[in-house]
């Protein structure tokens, strides 16, 4: 049977000490004399084989958590899996071994979204750790497909641990929290990633964790990582992470030593090039070459269990023709999911429009046709994008129904031209708006203004929010639109990968949509939800406060205030929330410690899918509640069915300050609905989850 660190051990003992540090860096050489091609470690893969040309883009990251559904995260991977192969297969059919054209996919990003300023949130699946941990699991499942010791991908979570912003100050900056936060927050995903779902690889973080840098940490790589988890995988340090030791962080002070202190705590290829130094270190007694040996290994077992240097090639992956990437049954699937991740927020009648009633439709906003807008970031090049104002197009003008366009305002600017007055687009948006007779106004972000420190070049910074406001006249925008429209439907849609302060659009749009940034398909999606031709059923995976006031320092790593689970205001609309154009009812409420068993009916007049949350209320704990299971359903009008959800295995329990599970004795109330029990859902929803006693 074939033993991949057998074998790779046994070719690293053929090697020269250059040699394996030169495979150590993400941008491996070729060593002819032993038949080991070069090999570029850095690809990328968060929603869409992503830098490498054409492939079927999928929402982003954060519009696939709204979805709260395991089984659509581990397809979604699959066909990213699929032609990421594909795509591999005709490259080195090419001879290109180019960055972003490997098998080693740098995805999922399971940071929690522990503050919505944090402008790299959006390619996270939310901030609770649960949720993260089973979409989490899916994807990597999917991306791998690992059969005994065959990879289709390798995934790599990613960023290790306690990473969140903010982005200016990544590369300095160290991220302090409590132990229960640590465990109980920050790990449990990552603990996930590598007990259940044997990720691949793992992606140290920039910043310090208490006080040591998270690509060099003794506590994170070495105690926690491979001794507490018995992870067997290899680590990769973030992109030019290393130099940060000595020039940033100031834990070393040269690049040897910067190098050392990686390799030794278990950093086994760097994305940079730094790791040329590691000779020097070995030379200089500061590593050992048994600890060079041991990292090569490691990377070299990988490259062969995905069937690479000499292993035995799996035919169903090898021989994926080129034509599967972006083809018709991916972009079907690709409209599928994207009307799963949409989120309705608010509903007062005003949706579904009905496309006979109305002769003109105005289209409005800064985010109405942006493309970019639909992609998010780690994007990949759609061949069909179809932005809203297309998707609306495409469905209205088949019916007949005029289609008014006013972009209104810039993303962020106070005019669309150099020359022109500020607002000189606002008065074609009110004569858009006075001439409809509805109007859909898209608003938001986009991956320029939200994203990581160097990719989102705007006034606002290093990419992160300054605030929870929409960004430059967009207020303004929604204000004289809405005034213009003289009670005419207003539908506000966020196109953005954060939560936004609305509370102007929630008390006076008739509906509003969190649309995240919805892929490729996003248009059709959201004109097909427009005109109800599905029911809506995405979940807020993320809390959606009222304003910036009600937000801890962004600096502050520690969970009071934080995320539906410690904050103790009032959320404009809460994690879990989301409407339908259906109604569902839950009753026959039974559970024990591993499962609940609920009848759920469609009382509704349309084919919807819901999903059942169970939060878990234990005796004397920081937390409100907890999400301890999901699971989703969907249903024909008036049709019924019992669901079981299995709720996390530590439900009932905390990690302690050791990162051991302890079982919290006395009564645990589980609510099991469609929301969170807390007021706001309810007032919001008019249902109240039903509940019931654990005792442990």
């Amino acid at each position: 049977m074939f033993n991949p660190e057998k074998e790779a051990a046994a070719l690293v003992a053929e090697m020269t000490l250059e040699e394996k540090v030169s495979q150590m860096l993400h941008t491996s050489p070729a060593i002819d004399r032993l038949d080991i091609p070069s090999y570029n470690w850095w690809s990328e893969a968060l929603h869409g084989v992503a830098r490498a040309g054409v492939a079927t883009m999928f929402p982003q990251a954060i519009g696939l958590a709204a979805t709260f559904d395991e089984e659509i995260l581990s397809e979604v991977a699959e066909v990213i899996a699929t032609e990421g192969r594909a795509k591999f297969n005709a490259f080195q059919e090419e001879e290109d071994h180019d960055i972003y054209k490997g098998l080693t996919f740098w995805s999922p990003n399971i940071n929690i979204f522990r503050d919505p300023r944090w402008g790299r949130g959006h390619e996270t699946y939310g901030e609770d750790p649960y949720l993260t941990a089973r979409l989490g699991v899916a994807y990597i499942k999917g991306l791998q497909q690992k059969n005994a010791e065959q990879l289709k991908t390798a995934a790599c979570a990613k960023h290790f641990a306690v990473h969140s912003g903010p982005e200016s100050e990544r590369h300095e900056f160290n991220a302090v929290c409590d132990d229960y936060d640590l465990w109980n927050t920050y790990l449990p995903a990552f603990e996930s990633a590598v007990k259940e779902a044997e990720v691949e690889a793992v992606m140290g973080a920039y910043n310090r964790t208490l006080g040591e840098p998270c690509c060099g940490s003794k506590l994170l790589l070495e105690d926690i990582l491979r001794k507490k988890w018995g992870f067997k995988g290899h680590v990769v340090s973030d992109c030019w992470a290393i130099k940060d030791f000595h020039e940033n962080h100031r834990v070393t002070n040269s690049p040897v030593e910067s190098v050392a202190l990686a390799i030794s705590r278990g950093c086994d290829v760097n994305c940079g090039n730094m790791f040329v130094h590691a000779v020097d270190a070995v030379e200089k007694g500061l590593l050992t070459e048994e600890q060079i040996d041991q990292a090569v290994t490691r990377l070299l077992a990988t490259r062969m269990r995905l069937g690479l240097l000499g292993a035995p090639e799996n035919p169903a992956y090898s021989s994926i023709p080129f034509e599967e990437v972006d083809s018709p049954e991916h972009a079907q699937f690709n409209l599928k999911t994207a009307k799963r991740s949409l989120v309705l927020l608010k509903n007062d009648g005003t949706l579904p429009l009905n496309v006979h009633s109305i002769k003109t439709i105005g289209v409005i906003g800064p985010n109405a046709d942006n493309r970019r807008a639909l992609e998010g970031n780690y994007e990949g090049q759609p061949s069909h994008p179809v932005t809203p104002l297309m998707g609306i197009q495409n469905l209205a003008e088949k019916e007949g129904v005029r289609v008014l366009f006013a972009q209104g305002c810039h993303l962020y600017k106070d005019r669309m031209t150099e020359l022109s007055m500020a607002d000189d687009r606002m008065a074609e948006a009110r004569a858009v708006a006075r001439r409809s007779d509805a109007i859909v106004l898209f608003l938001g972000l986009d991956a320029g203004l939200e994203g990581e420190e160097g990719d989102a070049g705007n006034e606002f910074g290093s990419g992160d929010k300054p605030n929870l406001k929409l960004p430059g006249r967009q207020e303004a925008l929604l204000r004289e639109v809405t005034e213009a429209a003289d009670g005419k439907p207003v539908i506000v849609v966020l196109i953005s990968g954060s939560a936004l302060s609305v509370e102007y659009a929630d008390e006076n749009a008739g509906a509003v949509v969190q649309a995240f940034y919805p892929g490729a398909c996003g248009g059709t999606a959201l004109a097909e939800l427009i005109f109800g031709r599905f029911s809506p059923e995405g979940k807020l995976p993320l809390t959606f406060y009222r304003n910036t006031d009600d937000l801890p320092d962004f600096r502050d790593y520690n969970m009071t205030g934080r995320t539906y689970r410690y904050f103790k205001g009032e959320a404009l609309y809460p994690f879990g929330f989301g409407l339908g154009y259906s109604s569902f009812t839950l009753n026959n409420l039974q559970a024990d410690k591993e499962k609940c068993t609920v009848t759920v009916k469609n009382t509704g007049k349309m084919s919807a899918g819901e999903t059942v949350q169970v939060y878990v209320e234990s005796p004397e704990q920081k937390e409100t509640w907890n999400l301890c299971g999901i699971a989703k359903v969907r249903l024909s009008a008036s049709e019924s069915t019992e669901v079981t959800v299995n709720l996390n295995p530590n439900a009932f329990a905390r990690y302690d300050a050791e990162g051991n599970v302890q079982t919290i004795a006395g009564k645990h109330i589980l609510h099991v609905g469609f929301t969170q029990p807390d007021e706001r859902s309810v007032s919001l929803t008019g249902q109240r989850p039903l509940q019931t006693e654990i005792t442990v």
